[in-house]
């Protein structure tokens, strides 16, 4: 019976440790994977941040402001379909810099970014406004799109 419960504990720990192990070993690099997706040899790269802000214009017409916040959510839909637009959204609170909401954008490039931006109908209408900035981040970052959909019950 003793021997048995030795067995057993020696079975439980040389598991747990076996399990551990595998959660700490780090994955196997991938250069094509890296190489795919443009990232330097710390596995980064590149984009470009639009802050949006609050625009100068003023639009009271609940109607008009539904149609251009409609536009405002097809036109991110379609630049992350094109790759342009890897993150997009709100922020949830106030903030002293009257940030509104946020894209990274997948260049490097503001002047290309700015281009990308425009395209947006809010901010043609003067809704929001936008500040650039270059940033360095997860070249892997792209990558969690191709799952959004899978935890999506409803597109706003």
């Amino acid at each position: 019976m003793k021997s048995r419960i030795l067995l057993t504990i020696s079975l439980f720990i040389s598991v747990f440790s076996f399990a551990q192990e595998k959660k700490t070993q780090k994955p196997k690099f991938n250069q094509e994977l890296a190489t795919s997706l443009g990232a330097d040899q710390y596995g980064m790269k590149a984009y470009t941040i639009v802050m949006l802000t609050t625009g100068s214009a003023k639009i009271e017409d609940k109607a008009q402001m539904g149609i251009l916040m409609k536009g405002h959510m097809t036109n991110i839909g379609k630049l992350a379909d094109e790759g342009k637009i890897i993150v997009a959204g709100p922020f949830l609170e106030k903030n002293k810099e009257n940030y509104r909401g946020m894209f990274i954008f997948n260049t490097k490039s503001k002047e290309e970014a700015e281009q990308w931006v425009k395209t947006d109908p809010a901010v043609q209408a003067g809704v929001f406004s936008y500040e650039i900035f270059p940033w360095y981040g997860s070249a892997a970052l792209p990558l969690y799109l191709k799952h959004h959909d899978e935890v999506t019950q409803e597109n706003p």
